[in-house]
C-alpha cells in the first residue's frame, strides 16, 4: 500500500552555464509500503529504491549500490526478520530530504543484534553461502542504524548525496 506519494519539485534551479537543473532543498519527498513477508515485496522496495536513486541524480555505480543494499535489507527484514510468516508485514519508508536518502526498512520478527552477526570476511566464514547482507549494506551506505522495535527490527540507511552528484 502506497501512503504520502512522492511530491513533485517545488523548486528547479538552472546552472550558472544554463545547462542541467538541479534540485532545489526544497525538492524534499517521501513514500512508504506497508507489505507482505514475500519476494515480490522485495522486488517492490527494490524498484522504489531504484527510482529514488535515479530521481536523486546519483550515478549509475552508486544507484546500484545504493538499490542492492536496499535490496538486501528488504530480504533480511522478509527472510530472517518474519521468516516470510503471511501474518507479519514489513514496513519501507523511502525519504530524500535534499541532502540524504533515507531508507527505513522494518519488520515484525524477533529482533536483530548486529553484535552477533559473524564477520563475512573471517577466513572460517569466506566460503559461506549466506552472511554478506549487512557486510554489503555497510560497504554502501555512508550511515545503517538498526533498532529493536519489540518485536521486529528497523534498518535506518543513509547515503548522502552531495558525494554522489555533480555539480555543473
Amino acid at each position: 500500500m502506497l501512503s504520502n506519494g512522492p511530491r513533485r519539485p517545488a523548486n528547479l534551479q538552472q546552472t550558472p552555464k544554463g545547462g542541467a537543473t538541479h534540485l532545489a532543498e526544497s525538492m524534499a519527498s517521501r513514500f512508504s509500503y506497508t507489505l507482505d513477508s514475500s519476494l515480490e515485496s522485495v522486488s517492490k522496495v527494490e524498484e522504489a529504491a531504484e527510482h529514488l536513486a535515479q530521481k536523486s541524480g546519483m550515478d549509475d555505480d552508486t544507484a546500484f549500490q545504493f538499490t542492492m543494499a536496499v535490496r538486501e535489507a528488504a530480504v533480511n527484514a522478509v527472510l530472517h526478520g518474519n521468516a516470510y510468516d503471511p501474518q507479519k508485514k514489513i514496513t519501507a519508508v523511502f525519504e530524500n530530504n535534499g541532502k540524504a536518502l533515507i531508507v527505513r526498512i522494518s519488520d515484525q520478527g524477533k529482533g536483530l543484534d548486529p553484535a552477533t552477526l559473524p564477520d563475512p570476511t573471517a577466513p572460517e566464514n569466506l566460503l559461506s553461502g549466506s552472511g554478506r547482507g549487512i557486510f554489503l549494506i555497510r560497504s554502501f551506505m555512508d550511515e545503517v542504524h538498526f533498532k529493536l522495535l519489540h518485536p521486529g527490527t528497523e534498518l535506518t540507511l543513509i547515503k548522502n548525496l552531495a558525494s554522489t552528484q555533480n555539480s555543473a
